[in-house]
């Protein structure tokens, strides 16, 4: 699903440059659960932003589901970012002027679907998140939880082949944290979506089968866990 070969990212501050990564190669198979942990300034969010077509590489090569993601415009990055990834994020990045089913409609919208079936799709989404009762509430009218939910319906709208996490559990609470992560397990068994959170929390790494360590720009280590053997 993911190959990273020989990544590299440079910042430049106008007066010195900042190797955010330095020679990343990575492979993700479709259909896996695995964190992307390290703490600030290790490089994360960077992998993360490139990971999720947010960002291109200043070298390197990034292939997502057989594409060459590193040769592709900045439109066509959109249109793959809206066809192939889902985004969740710690702020849940929620319109408040809107209904949880127009928040969860968005990316249909940018994919030009027709107002009706959009509904339907988005309906269905927040039907899968356990929310058919808010349905046309608006995020104020919603606990954190119940909003994480909705960004999680809206990340999962569109079908995408993986869905990206960004401490997706670092407003909530630790028992509503654990329902959002046991909702993220179930996504990836039953529907086989690659998911991939990024944190820098290893309580929240040890619920995925797979742990990426970043640090300084580079993985320091790559583990699987046989997460039944592991309790």
């Amino acid at each position: 699903m993911i190959v990273i070969e020989d990544l590299n990212k440079v910042y430049s501050t106008g007066v010195s440059e900042v190797k955010a990564l330095n020679a990343v190669n990575l492979t993700i198979n479709s259909g896996e659960f695995l964190s992307i942990m390290g703490p600030s300034g290790s490089g994360k969010s960077t992998l993360m932003n490139i990971l999720g077509c947010l960002d291109i590489p200043t070298s390197g090569r990034y292939c997502l589901d057989g594409e060459d993601v590193s040769k592709l415009s900045v439109v066509q990055r959109s249109e793959l970012r809206n066809k192939k990834l889902g985004f969740v994020f710690q702020g849940f990045n929620l319109l408040h002027k809107m209904t949880a089913l127009e928040n969860v409609e968005l990316p249909l919208v940018y994919a030009h679907l027709k107002g009706t079936q959009r509904r339907q799709l988005a309906t269905r989404a927040l039907e899968l998140v356990g929310l058919t009762d808010r349905v046309h509430h608006i995020p104020t009218q919603l606990s954190g939880g119940q909003q994480q939910r909705v960004a999680i319906a809206r990340a999962i709208v569109s079908n995408p082949k993986v869905i990206l996490a960004d401490e997706p559990t670092g407003n909530l609470d630790t028992q509503t944290g654990s329902e959002i992560l046991e909702m993220f397990r179930k996504l990836n068994h039953d529907r086989g979506i690659t998911l991939i959170l990024v944190t820098h929390d290893p309580d929240i790494a040890a619920h995925t089968n797979r742990r990426i360590l970043v640090r300084d720009g580079c993985v320091q280590t790559d583990e699987t866990v046989d997460l039944k053997n592991n309790c």
